[in-house]
């Protein structure tokens, strides 16, 4: 890797600089929403996949403030972000880098400088979470002692804490940083900011801004590299994961009794991303996915158990001994179609992990581990108002396929999406690395607004089915407890006041069968779960330096 690096800066000394545009973090309010809605009304930017994210920002979607220097090094303010979430009586909410799933107060703070001379980027953008971390009823302690074991199979195969220790969280750490050395469309170098594979806008299989970025070596594009046969996007990473150490339950009594310790061990991660945009379809982007972990400590020797990324896919053909020492993989395809002529897009990812035996088993059941995402955006002009109308939804489904009653005996729950018997979950620090909404959760969220370039006015409508895996495993069906479904209703607002962008959120949720509670008025005859109503109040404040 040395070598590697020492040939990489004398090769880039004789070529000289390249230049540098600044990038939007993966997720970014408002500005990466923007940037997807002009590649259905505007072709300059329909090169940009958005499957392989952070993304490069165009001053022509938002001036960004030139270099601040007048020498060979370029220096550049990143936009300050703030953002302010409040919920009341349970949690709610996901893709927000690190902020935790609880109710009460909490905030986020992100700035820095990009720094870039010659071929060296360096990307200094720290975060800091600060979250009031409120305990909140669950209702586990009016649970059969069965129905509580099966409840900590998820907790002792994840790391999924529903609170995160006792007291206010403050947690800094590097964010959105990066140090990186550039040729072309390439780049090498090491990061802890959040990536985000997929075509998702609220969700993703594989990686998300849901959990806090994790450092990482990197080798990726920084744009689409174009060939004689179209443009390929890719990235390799090399990551560290840690557990985050909190017991699965708010009860200790029953932590003691049925949780099982992390091993104090971190996990290494190896994935890899590519997507391709065939050259004679040019809104058309296909990919792929693939990730694998273990525990460092049960790693074998060998050039394959630092790439496993580039192993046989199947049981047969990777080994078997492979999962009994702790591998944990993922792998999905995903798809994105751009159509700016009706100003609209589709998209879809397929995502399994639990690799078959062989392939005629993976033909004889596809639907084994799977998780999928479907979603759309199309707009339409509305002339009288001046204004678009932006109509988008999608829906992610993790749930266990029906084919759990044949594999396991009706009662399923053994593969469910991030989670793992030995790796203990496809995690960083408590929260899953990509699909944030729930242990086997899942949602379909449909918004209506009116946009004009960075400003919009809408409602949201959101169903999310919670930890339906344990449900069925739990066999609550069989009792008078009902599924619990969240039902809610947004009221979006973003406006740009100057050089300052606000994004905002006020959402309120009926929650149906609370946690699969019963009312104190529900009798057998008449069994009636218990509702909650509860709400959440959401402002992101962005600054921008352009002026």
């Amino acid at each position: 890797m040395k070598q590697i690096l020492i040939l990489l800066f004398l090769f880039n000394v004789v070529i000289g600089r390249s230049a540098l545009a600044q990038s939007i973090p993966a997720n970014f309010p408002v500005l990466e929403e923007n940037l997807r809605r002009s590649q259905l009304v505007d072709t300059l930017h329909k090169s940009t996949s958005i499957l392989l994210r952070p993304v490069l920002a165009d001053n022509s979607l938002y001036p960004f403030l030139e270099s601040i220097s007048d020498s060979e090094v370029s220096i550049k303010l990143s936009p300050v972000i703030n953002t302010t979430r409040l919920t009341s009586k349970r949690p709610y909410g996901w893709g927000d880098n690190g902020m935790i799933p609880n109710p009460g107060f909490q905030t986020y703070f992100s700035g820095g400088v990009e720094v870039k001379y010659r071929f060296i980027n360096l990307t200094f953008r720290p975060e800091l979470v600060i979250a009031q971390n409120k305990g909140y009823r669950t209702g586990l302690d009016n649970f059969s002692n069965s129905e509580i074991r099966d409840k900590f199979y998820y907790f002792n195969r994840g790391d999924f804490p529903e609170r995160f220790g006792n007291g206010t969280l403050v947690n800094p750490w590097w964010g959105q940083s990066k140090l990186t050395f550039q040729y072309g469309a390439f780049e090498i170098g090491a990061a802890t900011q959040n990536i985000w594979w997929g075509p998702g806008q609220f969700n993703a299989l594989t990686f998300s801004n849901n959990a806090q970025g994790f450092p990482h070596l990197t080798l990726n594009t920084t744009k689409p590299a174009k060939t004689f046969l179209g443009s390929f996007e890719t990235q390799l990473i090399f990551g560290k994961l840690q557990n985050s150490g909190f017991a699965g339950s708010q009860y200790p009594e029953l932590n003691s009794q049925y949780f099982k310790p992390f091993s104090g061990d971190w996990r290494f991660l190896n994935a890899l991303m590519l997507s391709y945009n065939p050259k004679w379809v040019p809104g058309l982007y296909v990919g792929f996915t693939r990730t694998f972990q273990q525990y460092s400590e049960s790693m074998d020797s060998g050039l394959l158990t630092y790439l496993p990324v580039f192993s046989g896919v199947t049981k047969d053909a990777y080994g078997f001994d492979k999962d009994a020492n702790g591998q944990d993989q993922q792998i999905s395809i995903f798809g994105r179609l751009v159509m700016p002529k009706s100003k609209s897009e589709m998209y879809f990812e397929f995502g399994r992990r639990d690799h078959a035996k062989n392939w005629r088993e993976f033909t004889l059941s596809p639907e084994h581990a799977r998780a999928y995402i479907l979603g759309f955006v199309q707009l339409f002009d509305v002339p009288l108002l001046n204004k678009m109308l932006q109509v988008r939804g999608e829906m992610t489904q993790q749930q266990e396929s029906v084919n759990r009653y044949i594999r396991y005996g009706g009662l399923g729950g053994e593969s469910t999406w991030h989670t793992h018997g030995i790796a203990r979950g496809f995690v960083q620090n408590g929260q899953p690395l990509g699909v944030g909404i729930g242990v086997g959760t899942n949602v379909q969220t449909l918004e209506f607004s009116l946009v004009e370039g960075l400003d919009k006015i809408g409602i949201l409508f959101e169903r999310l089915a919670n930890n339906q895996d344990f449900y069925y495993k739990a066999q609550l069906q069989n009792t008078e407890r009902k599924p619990w479904i969240d039902l809610s209703l947004g009221f979006l607002y973003d406006k740009k006041f100057g050089n300052l962008l606000v994004s905002s959120k006020l959402q309120f949720i009926h929650a149906r069968n609370y946690q699969w509670q019963l009312d104190p008025a529900s009798t057998p005859d008449f069994p009636k779960g218990e509702n909650m109503t509860s709400f959440l109040a959401q402002t992101s404040l962005i600054y921008f330096w352009n002026k």
